[in-house]
């Protein structure tokens, strides 16, 4: 009976897990399949966790259970060692690393049916048949100068404190998320949903930062979280960009343009010029590898004093955070995303400028 018994927890433990894994690999290149299990199983899953949530607008539910996850982890592993290290008993030390890869695949598991399976389902790009063509040098300079005299435009009409930076409440802009895609979503059908939820901020954002990331969302609790560490000149843009996922926008390249959208059109000064500026940014890391001279001159044109403080203080800070530690988190990230058919990886943050020049041109 005792024998029957740990075959039956060996087989929930890694047998089941892998079994699951190995079954959404032979699957997931059906796309028709990927997008019926999205459509109709894991976004209304997601979006009821989330409803749930909300009752702690400002609190993560992600944050605390990502760091009981690695607490645990580290804990179970350093007692493994302990116990290795007093009895001298290999067996109770593997049976420990076993039941930890059987929690990790379980996890790997869960990922791929609860958030990876987006990728591979028909995009947003497919959904609202939004196509993009090749331009010209000259098409990518007008739509960046677009972009820049609307963002210099609206860099006028926000908050700004004595050193004239972005200086709008953090609170409000967190309220007024859940409306930011009422208009964008007449247009877009597929980005509709009937219960928007807040956005939360990151409570450990200063490491977010360090890691170079500016927001996450978590499938597990439905919850879209953005670091508020970072210069809050792009946190209504970064908000709109984390509600996409939530809307199953999963490549990078597609929730920029949508949170770039979204916020854009949203008819609030607030978020409409950090729409802007974040497009700006993307489109103006576009055109200046191909025409360095296009790219001075809309500076020098467009770009206002309020605008050139926001940009110089967004470029300072992330400058200041540069390190290793920020590049192998992008390296594992970037692995990811390559694991996932997303074949430009952190550079399909880029490719939203495509987007951009197909709906803005």
């Amino acid at each position: 009976m005792k024998n029957k018994t740990t075959w039956i927890k060996w087989g929930a433990g890694l047998v089941l897990p892998l079994t699951l894994v190995g079954l959404f690999e032979l699957l997931k290149s059906d796309q028709a399949r990927m997008g019926w299990w999205v459509d109709h199983v894991m976004a209304p899953v997601e979006q009821f966790l989330a409803r749930i949530w909300s009752v702690f607008p400002a609190f993560s539910v992600a944050e605390v259970l990502t760091a009981l996850v690695l607490i645990v982890g580290a804990v179970w592993l350093v007692r493994a060692v302990v116990l290795l290290i007093r009895r001298r008993e290999g067996r109770i030390f593997a049976k420990r690393l076993l039941a930890l890869a059987g929690a990790a695949l379980w996890i790997w598991c869960a990922l791929d049916w609860m958030w990876n399976a987006a990728y591979y389902a028909p995009s947003f790009a497919q959904r609202s048949g939004l196509e993009t063509q090749p331009y010209s040098v000259e098409t990518l300079e007008q739509v960046t100068a677009l972009f820049a005299q609307k963002a210099a435009e609206y860099s006028t009409q926000v908050q700004r404190d004595e050193n004239g930076l972005f200086a709008e409440d953090t609170a409000s802009i967190f309220e007024k998320g859940p409306d930011v895609y009422e208009n964008v979503s007449q247009e877009f059908s597929c980005l509709e949903l009937e219960h928007p939820t807040r956005v939360k901020p990151i409570f450990f954002s200063r490491l977010q930062s360090v890691l170079g990331f500016t927001g996450v969302y978590f499938p597990f609790t439905g919850e879209a979280n953005v670091n508020v560490d970072a210069p809050s000149c792009l946190l209504p843009a970064t908000i709109a960009h984390e509600m996409a996922h939530q809307r199953m926008v999963a490549a990078e390249q597609e929730a920029n343009f949508v949170g770039i959208t979204a916020s854009v059109t949203s008819g609030d000064p607030v978020y409409v010029y950090s729409g802007y500026l974040m497009g700006l940014i993307q489109l103006c890391n576009a055109l200046y590898p191909v025409d360095p001279e296009g790219w001075q001159a809309i500076v020098e044109q467009y770009f206002t004093p309020e605008l050139a403080a926001d940009w110089n203080d967004n470029n300072a800070y992330w400058a200041e955070l540069s390190s290793p530690v920020e590049d192998a988190a992008e390296q594992v990230y970037d692995s990811f995303l390559k694991g996932n058919d997303q074949e430009l990886g952190m550079r399909s943050y880029g490719a939203c400028v495509d987007l951009l020049v197909a709906y803005f041109s």
